[in-house]
């Protein structure tokens, strides 16, 4: 009765560590998307399972399901595949100009989606340097877009974990007549596992519930289950958009439940050297992972050239109009606030996004990492885990019109509140910071948290000599991509953001969604030019937070 008794004690230690994020999950995410279920699945109070059935079985139904999985699946590969050997290059090799890469890597994560498939239908289409390979207005273009989207996931994941791997198991193996691609697949990959299994998991949602990128480049013909939840609210057809949602939440769920499986706490741990490897030179082995970093950067610039090119273009002619015209107000009935006050507008709420999503996510990532020494301690652990992945695969449309729908009347009146827009971009980004601190964070030997506390430590006080110190690096990483993540963020914020502080991500989609010249620049033009300015935001704040990454400061 006494080892039950400290066992339910535990696992009630692990519910109070994790409260403050249950609670912001449960108000902020699980109460709009629930009303906004209940307001589809069953409008006049009573839930119609013929209603469901018949969505399900639409034909249009069947493809799209069938379409996002492929799609998604694809994509998670391709991202897998050419993300780990960028990962190693930029994290464990000495090459020129490594942050400057590592930084670039991230651009694509933060620019808005409908942008990105604009510059893909530019660089794809008739007359763009790409037409040749007849990709336009196919399933490639889909896929090749959510590959552009989603390698950085996997090199800042991975190599967040790879970069504090120990080299001496490595060493070992090579030592003892292993081939270098021996060493890879039963040395390295086994340790990365845990971190491979979450830019998987994280990567599949993302391309799953890609958004801007597949209404732009598949249209009507093309379409997720997350496009067609949109088109489906915007034909006020409410029942079917519930459907659908409720198809991602289990999805979801289920692959959650797939990866617990696939991440066991023993063998899925990255086995992290508290004193970091320093990066060593490259050798004649290392030139393929070269190659194909060089490839990936090459092909991560050209749609940023593309867009590039387009924001100084003007009925044909180079021009800087557009430019020009971004910190003029009223220079386009588009707008009405300034592009460049839209900027400082997100940069305000990315840093506080940031915040809240390193507080949340520290203290989720404390709580699933914990060594699980019962059942019941490990069922809690287990659904935690799960738990606050689910932001990342439920559509944003369902997010912003349910909130809408909870928070613009009592008891929950926050429309106006500031914090609010920055709240819900932090719950956007909060699986990313955990899925980025628990490979590292379950690595770390338990016997060092029990000797601190036998000489007489304080849970704090152990977490500041045992834990900090080894998740020093990864938090700035996580850092790093909560501020992209907000910085980019367009779906939900589209629903909350007032018209008088607009974030540039929502500027941007307004711009894109009014053609048209307006005097010396266009709006498409000016929408470009603002994404090249986010674009270079990014970039300099992800380069300040890599010179932040003191090496001497803990491991990964």
């Amino acid at each position: 009765m006494a080892r039950g008794d400290a066992a339910l004690t535990r696992a009630l230690r692990l519910l109070a560590l994790a409260a403050l994020p249950l609670g912001v999950v449960a108000v902020f995410f699980v109460l709009p998307v629930g009303a906004m279920l209940v307001r589809g699945l069953a409008p006049d109070g009573q839930l119609d399972p013929g209603g469901l059935l018949e969505v399900l079985g639409r034909d249009r139904t069947g493809r799209v399901l069938w379409f996002t999985v492929w799609s998604a699946a694809l994509g998670t590969l391709l991202s897998l595949l050419l993300g780990l050997p960028v990962a190693y290059v930029l994290f464990r090799l000495a090459v020129p100009g490594a942050r400057v890469l590592r930084a670039l890597t991230l651009v694509p994560f933060v620019l808005p989606t409908v942008v990105v498939g604009a510059a893909f239908r530019a660089l794809l289409g008739e007359g763009g340097l790409l037409a040749f390979l007849g990709w336009d207005g196919t399933p490639a273009a889909i896929v090749a877009a959510l590959v552009f989207f989603n390698v950085s996931v996997v090199v800042r994941v991975v190599g967040g974990a790879w970069a504090g791997l120990d080299p001496r198991s490595e060493q070992a193996a090579a030592a003892l007549g292993a081939s270098p691609v021996r060493v890879l697949l039963t040395v390295t990959l086994p340790a990365l596992r845990s971190a491979l299994a979450s830019a998987a998991a994280v990567v599949f949602l993302f391309c799953s519930t890609a958004f801007g990128v597949v209404l732009t480049l598949g249209g009507l013909r093309y379409a997720t289950v997350e496009t067609e939840i949109y088109l489906l609210t915007r034909a006020f057809d409410l029942p079917a958009a519930a459907c659908l949602s409720l198809v991602q939440v289990v999805t979801v769920v289920a692959l959650l439940a797939l990866l617990g499986r696939l991440r066991g706490r023993a063998h899925g741990a990255v086995p992290v050297d508290r004193v970091p490897p320093r990066p060593r030179r490259p050798r004649r082995g290392d030139v393929p992972a070269l190659v194909v970093t060089g490839l990936v950067v090459l092909a991560t610039a050209l749609p940023i050239a593309g867009l590039a090119a387009a924001s100084f273009r003007v009925r044909g002619a180079w021009t800087l109009a557009n430019y020009r015209a971004l910190d003029e107000p009223g220079v386009t009935t588009a707008l009405d606030v300034p592009v460049l006050t839209a900027l400082r507008n997100s940069l305000q709420v990315a840093v506080d996004a940031t915040w809240m999503a390193l507080l949340l996510g520290l203290l989720v990532a404390l709580v699933v990492t914990r060594r699980a020494r019962t059942r019941p301690e490990r069922v809690v652990r287990g659904l935690l885990d799960g738990f606050f992945m689910l932001p990342l695969g439920v559509s944003a449309v369902v997010l912003g019109f349910g909130l809408l729908v909870t928070v613009a009347r009592p008891p929950l009146a926050l429309r106006d509140e500031p914090l609010l827009v920055p709240l819900v971009q932090a719950l956007v980004a909060l699986p990313l910071v955990v899925r980025t601190l628990v490979p590292v964070l379950a690595g770390i030997d338990d016997r060092q948290r029990q000797a601190a506390a036998s000489l007489g430590a304080s849970p704090a006080r152990t977490l500041l000599v045992v834990d900090l110190p080894v998740v020093w690096r990864p938090l700035l990483a996580a850092a790093g991509f909560a501020f992209a993540t907000s910085l980019g963020e367009f779906g939900a914020t589209s629903f909350l953001s007032r018209p008088d502080h607009p974030t540039l991500p929502v500027v941007i989609g307004r711009l894109l969604g009014s053609p048209g010249t307006t005097g010396a620049q266009s709006n498409p033009g000016m929408a470009m030019a603002a994404a090249v300015v986010l674009a270079a935001t990014v970039t300099v704040v992800v380069l300040a937070v890599e010179r932040l990454r003191v090496p001497s400061v803990g491991a990964v």
